[in-house]
């Protein structure tokens, strides 16, 4: 296999800050990888039609990053449900039909993929405890982050302690929604009007994922942050759902944002 450029997480100086240095966190780009075509860099997907040993190799570079063998990065079967699992020691490679993880549990790396979808990373350095959600319009509207919340919360975390951080995902100028799909979060509450703004297609609407994304992050009472970076604009550095839909690609590739307390 070719070997690209080593990787190059992106990450956040105020997660880092409170996070403080016994927990390393990354949001993945594409650069790093073994993949080539469509797939080319760091794609991580297991659902992807890529080939698996490349597949395998870009996770075990993401475990490496961390210091950690590849069978200590933990991921789930993501559905866009609001379900949160917790991981501890006996971590065995399952990944069970859900969209978040939490562990207490040192040198295990949490991870979610993402492709468009909002990847957040939380912490309570102090507990000791993370978590990682994956959360796209359904999942986010569903509970999934309040989920992971109080999952960490089982753990020992403190709700006024904990920090969380939305990575990479597609931002409200390249998200367009037709109406019944703003219909649908009118009908849960009337004030997320303010995720949706004007298209230049009639009957149209443009959403703001990262905003509710915040929104419910900061009502759920912890510290939130955005790193205010969009997949579908940036194709060099991260995947995109939506921009191969448009293109009408067979196949698109997936990036991780993985965290874990590091061993003493």
């Amino acid at each position: 296999m070719q070997h690209d450029a080593a990787l190059s997480p992106v990450q956040s100086s105020l997660f880092s800050d409170k996070a403080g240095p016994a927990i390393a966190h990354g949001y993945f780009t594409r650069q790093g990888g073994v993949s080539e075509g469509i797939y080319r860099g760091l794609n991580v997907g297991l659902g992807s039609n890529d080939d698996r040993a490349r597949v395998g190799e870009n996770r075990a570079r993401v475990s490496r990053w961390f210091g950690a063998d590849p069978e200590r990065l933990a991921t789930v079967h993501q559905v866009h449900s609001p379900d949160a699992v917790v991981v501890d020691a006996n971590y065995n490679g399952s990944r069970p039909d859900a969209d978040a993880l939490v562990t207490a549990t040192p040198g295990v790396v949490l991870g979610v993929l993402s492709a468009d979808c909002g990847p957040i990373l939380f912490a309570d350095a102090d507990a000791g405890v993370i978590g990682a959600a994956h959360a796209g319009w359904k999942g986010a509207l569903g509970g999934v982050l309040e989920s992971t919340i109080e999952a960490m919360l089982t753990l020992g975390a403190r709700r006024e302690r904990i920090v969380a951080c939305l990575g990479p995902s597609i931002s409200r100028r390249n998200y367009e929604v037709g109406a019944e799909f703003v219909d649908r979060f009118l009908a849960t509450d009337g004030s997320y009007d303010q995720f949706f703004g004007p298209s230049e297609r009639d009957g149209h609407a443009m959403f703001d994922l990262p905003g509710l994304t915040i929104a419910r992050l900061t009502a759920a009472g912890v510290t939130a942050e955005n790193l205010d970076i969009c997949t579908y604009s940036d194709e060099d550095r991260f995947f995109s759902y939506r921009r191969t839909t448009h293109r009408q690609e067979p196949d698109y590739g997936r990036q991780i944002s993985a965290i874990c307390i590091r061993e003493s």
